[in-house]
C-alpha cells in the first residue's frame, strides 16, 4: 500500500514540478510512470493519477480473469459477500484495485459506482492520515472522495504520537505499528471481523530479498500469510466472559504482481495515488524493489514466485506438523505456565527445523513475547530440551525452563520469566453490561473452520519436495537442487542478498548501542497503576484480573471454622469487617508475586499478627447489651485463607509463582492472590482468569 510521507501537489513550487511530470505520463504503459526526479524533490509531491479512459478503451483489461481469481481467494479464506468487511486503504493503486475488486465480489458486479450515494451493505475502507506532514489531511480527504464514489464507505482515522515523530530510521516501522493498531480499533468499533490487505506477489519477492539478507531461514522467507488472526490491544468483555477479541486478516491480491494493480485500476475506470518516495533508496524496501526492477526478466520472476511457493507449502507442513505435536506433548496450566512431556515428544526423533518452531510456539505463548526466537537462542532451546532427562534449567526468549518436581527429568516446565524483555503495558478497561455490547466483534471461528475446511486437503507431507532446511543459503541450494532455479536466477538471487548484507552491516553500524538498550522495557519495572471495582486489568497479557466488594458474599464465603465459634449473625460481621483493610473507598494495584508474599502467608497461617489487621475489637452482645471482645472475623478469615492457599502453593512449581499475579493495597500491602484462593476479607471478591492474548500456537495462519 502506497503511503502518503510527502507533502502534496498543491504545496510551493510543486505546482510546475506536478504538471512536468503529469505531462511525462506514458499512455503506452499499464502503468503511470513518475519520472525519476533529484533526491531533494522527491519529498515534495504526492502525484494524483488519473485514469485515461481512451487508454483504458485502447488497451482493454480483462477484468473477468481478475474478478474470478479474486473470488477462488476470497473462498480460501472462508470468506463470503455476506460478510462484514474492512479495507485498508492509502489510495495507490494497490488499495485502490482491492476496493474495485471487493466491491465487485460484493455485490456480484452490480451497483459499483455507489448510485445516488449508496453505500455497499458490510464494507467499511480505513484510511489512516498519519498527520506527519500538513497536508496529509487533505490527502486523506481526496482518497476518502475516490472511495466513497465506488460506493464504499470511508472512515479517516488520524494517528496520535503521543511520544512525538517517530524518528527517521524508524518512521515506516512506527507508522505500521500504529497504522494496524488504528485497523484493529476501527473493526472493533463497527463490529467487523476481517481486514484485507492490498499486499501482492511484487510485496513478497521484495520482503523474500530483504530477509534472505537477514540470513532467516525457510519459515521467515515464506513471507507474508495469506490469511491470519491479528489480536487485539483492546480488550473486550460481554456477559462478563472475559476474552480477547481476534481480527482475520486477509491478503487476497497475493497472487498478483504490481502490473495487475495498475491494469485492475484502470479496467474499474479508478484514479490513484503515486507516491514517489517510493523510488527513495532511504528505505530497504525501495532500494530492493528498484533492485528486482532491473531484474525483470519473466523468467527470473517466475523462478523467485516458485521458491517463495516452495517456502509457504513448507513453513504450512512445519505447523500442521508442530500443531500435533502440542496437542500430544503439552499441557497448559491454569496457573500460566506449560509442561512438556518429553517421553511423548521424543525430541531426539524430530527434526531441527520442527523442535524449533515447537519449541518457539510454547514459549511465544507462555512469555507473550511475539518476536522469533532464532539464532544462538534457538541452538540453545535444542541442546537442551534434547538433553534427556532434563537436569538443569535455562533462561531465554522470555522464559524459564526447568525439570518438573517429581519428574525425574520426563518432563520439562515452562514458565514466564519476570525479568525478561516481557510485556509491561498493563492494560485496564471495564466490564459491559448487557446494554453496552456494541463493541463486541462478531467471532470469526466459523470463518476459519470454512477456510480450513477449504485448505486441509493441501496439506502437504514429507514426500513433496519441501525446503526443509534452517539457513538461508541452504534454501537456495535446496531449490537449486530441485530445479527451481536456473543457474542465471540463482547468481542474481545471490547478487542481491550480497549487496543488501553490505547495507544492512553499514546501516546497523550507525545505531548506538544505547538506543537498543532504551528499545527494551522490563517487567521488573512493572507500572502500578490503580485498579477500581469493576474495572478489569489486562496483566503481562496473560491474566485478566478484576476485583469487587460484596457484603453480601461475606456471610457465605466464611469457612465453617470460623461460624461455629463467632456467634454472631449476618449483620454483625459487616461491622466487624470495618475494620480491615478492605473498604468502599479502597484502590487496589496489580502486581507479580514476590518472596515476602509467601513468608507472609506462612506468618498469618500460624495466627501471628501482621500488622495489617486487629485481632480484636469490641462489640456490643446482642443479648445483654454489654461490651465484649470477640476475635476479629476477618483475621481469623485470613488465617484459614492463608493455610488453604499454602496448600494450593505447594501443587504450584516455584518457577511458576512468581508469574502469578497478586492484589495490594495502595500501601502495598497483600490483599489477595486469586490463583490460589487467598484473600484477606470474605467481602473482597477477586478474580484472575490465565488467558493470554495470543493463543498457544500464535492462532490461525494461512500460507497457501
Amino acid at each position: 500500500m502506497a503511503r502518503g510521507w510527502i507533502i502534496s501537489a498543491q504545496s510551493r513550487t510543486t505546482s510546475t514540478l506536478l504538471s512536468t511530470s503529469v505531462a511525462r505520463l506514458s499512455l503506452s504503459s499499464a502503468k503511470c510512470r513518475i519520472p525519476f526526479t533529484r533526491s531533494q524533490y522527491l519529498p515534495s509531491i504526492r502525484l494524483f493519477c488519473k485514469c485515461s479512459h481512451a487508454h483504458a478503451v485502447e488497451h482493454l483489461t480483462d477484468m473477468t480473469k481478475y474478478r474470478g481469481a479474486f473470488s477462488r481467494r476470497m473462498a480460501m479464506a472462508g470468506l463470503k459477500p455476506h460478510h462484514r468487511i474492512a479495507l485498508g486503504v492509502s489510495g495507490g493503486p494497490d488499495s485502490m484495485a482491492l476496493c474495485v475488486l471487493t466491491a465487485g465480489w460484493k455485490t456480484g458486479g452490480f451497483n459499483q459506482n455507489g448510485e445516488a450515494g449508496e453505500f455497499i451493505d458490510g464494507l467499511l475502507a480505513i484510511t489512516v492520515d498519519h498527520g506527519l506532514r500538513e497536508e496529509s489531511k487533505d490527502e486523506a480527504n481526496i482518497v476518502s472522495h475516490r472511495v466513497s464514489d465506488m460506493g464504499i464507505r470511508c472512515e479517516i482515522v488520524r494517528c496520535d504520537w503521543l511520544d512525538g515523530r517517530p524518528k527517521q530510521g524508524h518512521l515506516q516501522e512506527a507508522a505500521r505499528d500504529m497504522r494496524y493498531r488504528l485497523f484493529q480499533k476501527v473493526c472493533i468499533q463497527h463490529q467487523i471481523g476481517v481486514l484485507l490487505i492490498a499486499h501482492h506477489a511484487d510485496d513478497q519477492a521484495e520482503l523474500f530479498i530483504l530477509r534472505l539478507s537477514r540470513n532467516s531461514g525457510v519459515l521467515g522467507l515464506a513471507g507474508m500469510a495469506f490469511s491470519s488472526q491479528i489480536f487485539s490491544s483492546y480488550a473486550y468483555s460481554c456477559h462478563e466472559d472475559l476474552k480477547n477479541h481476534s481480527i482475520l486478516l486477509v491478503r487476497p491480491l497475493l497472487d498478483f504482481s504490481k502490473d495487475d494493480m495498475y491494469k485492475i485500476c484502470q479496467g474499474g475506470n479508478r484514479d490513484w495515488v503515486e507516491d514517489p518516495t517510493n523510488r527513495s533508496p532511504l528505505f530497504v524496501r525501495n532500494r530492493i524493489r528498484m533492485s528486482l526492477g532491473d531484474l525483470s526478466s519473466c523468467s527470473f520472476k517466475s523462478e523467485l514466485q516458485a521458491v517463495i511457493s516452495a517456502c509457504r507449502r513448507t513453513r504450512s507442513y512445519v505447523e500442521h506438523v508442530c500443531s500435533n505435536l502440542i496437542n500430544e506433548a503439552v499441557t497448559v496450566m491454569d496457573q500460566g505456565y506449560a509442561v512438556i512431556d518429553l517421553e511423548i515428544l521424543n525430541p531426539s526423533k524430530i527434526g531441527d527445523i520442527f523442535l524449533s518452531k515447537f519449541l518457539a510456539l510454547v514459549l511465544q505463548f507462555i512469555c507473550q513475547r511475539q518476536r522469533p526466537v532464532r539464532g544462538s537462542t534457538s541452538k540453545l532451546l535444542l541442546h537442551y530440551i534434547r538433553t534427556f532427562p532434563c537436569k538443569t534449567s535455562l533462561t531465554a526468549a522470555g522464559c524459564y525452563l526447568c525439570p518438573a518436581p517429581g519428574s525425574r527429568g520426563t518432563k520439562a516446565l515452562v514458565c514466564s520469566s519476570i525479568d525478561g524483555p516481557l510485556p509491561s503495558k498493563l492494560e485496564l478497561f471495564q466490564i459491559h453490561s448487557d446494554g453496552e455490547q456494541r463493541h463486541c466483534v462478531p467471532d470469526v471461528e466459523q470463518i476459519l473452520e470454512d477456510a480450513k475446511s477449504y485448505s486441509n486437503h493441501l496439506i502437504q507431507d514429507a514426500s513433496d519436495k519441501l525446503l526443509l532446511s534452517m539457513t538461508s543459503d541452504s534454501v537456495l541450494t535446496e531449490a537449486k537442487r530441485f530445479n527451481m532455479l536456473s543457474e542465471s536466477t540463482y547468481k542474481n538471487i545471490l547478487l542481491l542478498q550480497r549487496e543488501e548484507i553490505k547495507r544492512f552491516k553499514l546501516d546497523s553500524e550507525v545505531t548506538s548501542d544505547s538506543q537498543l538498550m532504551h528499545a527494551v522495557e522490563r517487567v521488573g519495572t512493572y507500572p502500578s497503576i490503580p485498579l477500581q471495582p469493576g474495572q478489569v486489568c489486562y496483566f503481562m497479557n496473560r491474566f485478566f484480573v478484576t476485583w469487587k466488594l460484596s457484603k453480601e458474599n461475606g456471610s457465605r464465603a466464611f469457612p465453617r471454622e470460623v461460624h461455629s465459634d463467632g456467634g454472631l449473625g449476618e449483620d454483625s460481621w459487616n461491622e466487624y469487617c470495618s475494620s480491615c483493610l478492605v473498604g468502599d473507598e479502597m484502590v487496589a494495584e496489580v502486581r507479580h508475586m514476590i518472596e515476602s508474599d509467601w513468608l507472609y502467608l506462612a506468618k498469618l497461617s500460624k495466627g501471628l499478627s501482621s500488622g495489617n489487621l486487629p485481632l480484636e475489637r469490641v462489640f456490643m452482645d446482642e443479648k445483654t447489651g454489654q461490651k465484649v471482645e470477640k476475635t476479629n472475623l476477618c483475621a481469623d478469615y485470613g488465617r484459614l485463607s492463608a493455610k488453604r492457599a499454602i496448600l494450593s502453593l505447594k501443587s504450584i512449581p516455584v518457577a511458576a509463582r512468581r508469574s502469578l499475579p497478586v492484589l495490594v493495597s495502595s500501601h502495598g500491602q497483600l490483599l489477595s492472590i486469586p490463583s490460589i484462593n487467598f484473600n484477606i476479607c470474605p467481602c473482597l471478591m477477586v478474580s484472575a482468569v490465565f488467558k493470554p492474548k495470543v493463543p498457544l500456537g500464535g492462532g490461525h495462519s494461512s500460507f497457501l
